[in-house]
């Protein structure tokens, strides 16, 4: 039965890949795993998947009649709703540290469940320009734009070790090298279909805004953080969609 082995692998990735749906997205789609604990970093290499999929769920409204301005604003919306707003959340808490004084005071920020004034500027800002550059922009650059967002929570998670002995962070684990290289070259495929539209400094700005949010977290906390995780890929998509509309 030669073919065991070889199925055996394909039933493992799909796990992982519904396991990634399930942590980056509100689908209900528990049922589908298996009743053992499957690690999340192992999960990591569908992580671009999925964000091709929230992308592809945010083009939606292209579909509809209206100004342009009208679809980019429903386009945010469906990803915001899609995903539950999980990585909007990590970013206002995480720009909330910046109140703070020490790593101490700045980790507790993080897990206070109210938004302060740093948090909902920050917020504001990335909505506001992601909005503008949706409206200009067409469905593939929306799934290589989210698509590159979650493989730069990949690179965040293996770039750095976890800022708290508990929470997300510690518990997600580390992808490797083989489940970066996966991801990285999956979200490579998603920029395809948009080369030539400055997708070369699109992709330069989008790891620039993630090697920014690793700088800041090691400066900030000593490493990362679930939060951490979020801003990656929400000022990770914001720059390459800023970039793609400015290239157009």
């Amino acid at each position: 039965m030669a073919w065991q082995p070889s199925r055996r692998r394909e039933l493992v990735r799909w796990y992982q890949f519904v396991l990634a749906m399930v942590f980056l997205t509100r689908m209900p789609l528990e049922r589908l795993l298996p009743a053992r604990v499957l690690p999340l970093a192992a999960s990591s290499w569908a992580f671009p998947l999925v964000g091709a999929v929230v992308g592809a769920v945010a083009s939606l409204p292209f579909l509809l009649p209206g100004p342009a301005l009208l679809h980019a604003a429903l386009s945010l919306a469906l990803a915001v709703w899609f995903t539950g707003a999980l990585h909007e959340d990590a970013l206002a808490d995480f720009i909330d540290a910046a109140g703070g004084r020490d790593r101490e005071e700045r980790l507790r920020i993080m897990r206070d469940p109210a938004i302060g004034s740093f948090g909902v500027v920050a917020l504001i800002l990335t909505s506001l320009i992601r909005v503008a550059a949706i409206s200009v922009l067409g469905p593939w650059h929306l799934v290589a734009a989210a698509a590159c967002g979650r493989t730069s929570t990949v690179l965040t998670l293996g770039a750095m070790l976890p800022a708290r002995p508990d929470g997300l962070g510690r518990a997600a684990g580390t992808p490797g090298a083989r489940n970066v290289v996966m991801a990285s070259l999956i979200a490579i495929l998603c920029l395809l279909p948009v080369a030539g539209d400055g997708v070369f400094l699109a992709l330069l700005a989008g790891l620039a805004a993630t090697g920014f949010t690793i700088w800041q977290a090691r400066v900030w906390l000593g490493g990362h953080t679930g939060d951490v995780l979020g801003t990656a890929s929400v000022l990770t998509e914001t720059a390459m969609l800023a970039v793609f509309a400015l290239s157009v």
